[in-house]
């Protein structure tokens, strides 16, 4: 496990961890390829803060590339929700071009 991943799981478990911090949790996963439990961390940012705008692209297309379209679409759905909602149209343009890659 690198020393970040460690930092990072260690911040979290303490419940130290602001969104940003679960976040980067979610994403250091991903990038050593623990697809399942990353989307559990982006579940449980989800679940504390619904409105992290950044998740939602960062998931939908994590789960993109590990070819289940299915889970990715209703990550940017939500997102594509959460990103009007917010303001945000870069996220949104982001976000919908990465919904546009799913399956009808």
């Amino acid at each position: 496990m690198s020393k970040r991943l460690a930092f990072l799981e260690k911040l979290v478990a303490d419940g130290k961890a602001d969104s940003f911090g679960h976040y980067c949790y979610a994403l250091e996963l991903k990038n050593v390829g623990r697809v399942d439990d990353a989307l559990a961390a982006f579940d449980t940012l989800r679940g504390k803060d619904e409105r992290y705008v950044p998740m939602y692209l960062m998931c939908g297309s994590m789960l993109l590339d590990a070819s289940r379209p299915a889970e990715a679409r209703v990550w940017l759905e939500q997102g594509v929700q959460i990103a009007s909602s917010a303001g945000d149209a870069k996220a949104l343009g982001e976000i919908r071009d990465a919904l546009s890659r799913c399956e009808p």
